[in-house]
């Protein structure tokens, strides 16, 4: 008879038979291994041409991107000019607007009042409400009472013979007032000097 212990080591299979698995972490760095021997140095067997085309793609890429971008810029900074040049003096008028409602009221009342005096006073009001609204807006007099004759502020339509020397180069009178915005002059004095 045969005996069980012949049988299973008949059964057995040798070493040599048996496939041997790997292990995830075993197969890729074979797999690793393989590519890099088929592979070349990507540093030192790339083509010059290629880098540089690669380069000029990029460098395209980025141009397109800034060129897009500054005229989105431009569109929208003309946008907003155009909405300042348009809209700009809506402070201005919305300050003038109670002025306007004052003038209104002084004529309507003026046709009923026939004092002098009433009048003046309600003209007056009105130019020191005007004079104020136009100071909250930057506006300012320029100042000619005994100041030197200076051409950045006044424009001379006059000149004054024989007032003697300490009037010389002065402003002797005031003919329209000269104003300036936030220092910057809009209308010159006109005025008359001293010669």
């Amino acid at each position: 008879m045969i005996d069980e212990e012949e049988l299973n080591r008949d059964e057995e299979p040798k070493n040599e038979d048996i496939p041997v698995e790997e292990t995830p972490a075993e197969q890729e760095a074979a797999d690793g291994e393989e590519t890099a021997e088929k592979q070349p140095d990507s540093t030192e067997e790339q083509d010059p041409l290629d880098i540089a085309l690669h380069k000029i793609e990029e460098l395209n890429t980025k141009y397109k991107y800034l060129a897009a971008e500054f005229d989105n810029y431009r569109k929208r900074t003309l946008k907003e000019r155009a909405e300042l040049i348009l809209n700009g003096s809506e402070k201005t008028v919305s300050a003038v607007l109670p002025v306007i409602d004052d003038m209104e009221r002084a004529i309507k009342n003026g046709e009923k009042e026939e004092d002098p005096a009433v009048l003046r006073e309600g003209m007056s009001m009105i130019y020191h409400k005007t004079m104020k609204v136009l100071e909250g807006l930057g506006v300012q007099k320029i100042d000619t009472t005994d100041a030197d004759f200076n051409t950045d502020m006044h424009e001379a339509v006059a000149m004054v013979p024989g007032m003697g020397d300490d009037k010389k180069g002065k402003v002797i009178d005031c003919l329209a007032t000269g104003y300036k915005l936030n220092d910057k002059v809009i209308r010159h004095a006109k005025v008359a000097v001293g010669q």
